[in-house]
């Protein structure tokens, strides 16, 4: 198979196994309704989903290393399938807590592999084209289920099974089966089954923007769709979740002309301003200021940090990019996962809106102290062109 097909191909399937992952977003607040837990219960959704995707981050992070890349692949692809269909054959929330749980997995074995597989397809000196591909394709998937779903439920109104659900079961397994006729790049090493993630030196301060970025995404997947459903405007959930993500995929284009660390720079910049943005559309019932805030901190989070913070440890780590990506989005869905569930029980105590506000101001904390160390480290090296920028960005020069 040529080596654009086979990327392309590749790319889809991606695409479809975190097409599944936020597809039935849009109705969390009805799953949730039939649970007596509140704002916790979509909050326990997020929780089940880092349950699944956390344990197999940290030990089958490398397994494609062993087993080569296509098995984890499709088995992603099935697992996609299987959430799916246990909400379409028992929807409530505790088939959404399985479901999360299964999608974790998937997830977990789909971005370690297909990194990694992207990369031997394109070839090592298209390290950056490859880790720009993969984050195309699951920016694209995180966003679009969403909307997909968003979509038939405007056109179908409320029902538990939409279109979204049908098209999902009925492309995973015919792209579970076309995985295996992609080119076998890898060669499988006689390696253990269970492998711990690899964090590659220097690569510290791209993990932790990846937490913070992506624990804005969490909170406007997770929790913001609350607070505009009390305000009558939950109809709007599944755009705001789109672009939540779609907006970073935008700017992917403009984030590949910088250097990794310009990228991430801006990154710390944009995640904490458009969350504030989002805070105060909430507050003031301001959808514009909603959607507004909502494109900044996905242009941050999945355009600029998520592309930067890929291609580093993918660079960093040429023997090693499957575990490297592994200890990647240990980070990231660290963020994505913790500051939700924490959010959650604090929105049963005091309210939705203190929670934000306390999570926007923790926020802003974490940003400038990350950003402050790294910009500490990064200062003796004045020939560095991504320390300067960054220097120059912070000082206000």
């Amino acid at each position: 198979m040529p080596r654009f097909l086979s990327a392309s191909l590749l790319a889809l399937c991606l695409f479809t196994v975190t097409f599944a992952v936020n597809l039935q977003a849009p109705l969390y607040e009805v799953y949730a309704a039939g649970s007596s837990l509140g704002a916790t219960a979509v909050t326990v959704a997020f929780a089940a989903y880092a349950a699944g995707l956390m344990p197999a981050l940290l030990l089958l992070g490398g397994l494609s290393d062993r087993i080569g890349r296509r098995i984890p692949v499709a088995l992603a692809l099935i697992l996609g399938g299987a959430a799916t269909g246990l909400l379409v054959l028992a929807p409530g929330w505790p088939s959404l807590v399985a479901a999360r749980v299964l999608l974790g997995i998937g997830t977990a074995l789909a971005t370690t592999a297909g990194t990694a597989w992207m990369t031997e397809i394109l070839g090592n000196r298209r390290a950056r084209t490859a880790a720009l591909t993969v984050t195309s394709a699951t920016s694209l998937g995180f966003g679009g289920g969403a909307l997909a779903t968003g979509i038939c439920l405007a056109v179908q109104g409320v029902v538990l099974v939409p279109v979204s659900y049908v098209a999902l079961l009925a492309a995973a397994p015919v792209l579970a089966a076309l995985i295996f006729a992609l080119p076998r790049a890898d060669r499988p090493q006689r390696v253990s089954l269970l492998r711990l993630p690899v964090f590659p030196s220097g690569t510290w301060v791209y993990g932790a923007a990846m937490a913070l970025a992506w624990s804005a995404t969490g909170m406007t997947i997770a929790v913001v769709p609350l607070q505009l459903a009390a305000h009558g405007l939950g109809g709007w959930t599944g755009l705001v979740i789109f672009l939540a993500i779609f907006t970073g995929f935008l700017c992917q284009p403009v984030a590949r002309r910088l250097s990794n660390s310009q990228a991430l720079a801006a990154g710390f910049l944009l995640v904490p301003l458009g969350f504030l943005a989002l805070l105060a559309g909430v507050w003031l019932q301001a959808l514009a200021l909603v959607l507004a805030g909502t494109c900044i901190t996905s242009a941050a989070s999945y355009g600029f940090t998520y592309l930067a913070s890929l291609a580093e440890v993918s660079q960093r780590a040429p023997e090693d990019r499957a575990r490297a990506t592994a200890g990647l989005f240990v980070y990231a869905y660290c963020g994505f996962s913790l500051p939700v569930i924490a959010s959650g029980a604090l929105a049963d105590m005091l309210g939705l809106l203190p929670a934000l506000a306390v999570f926007a101001a923790a926020q802003v904390a974490a940003a400038l102290t990350i950003a402050g160390i790294w910009k500490r480290h990064s200062a003796p090296r004045r020939g560095s062109l991504g320390g300067l920028r960054l220097k120059k960005i912070f000082s206000g020069s």
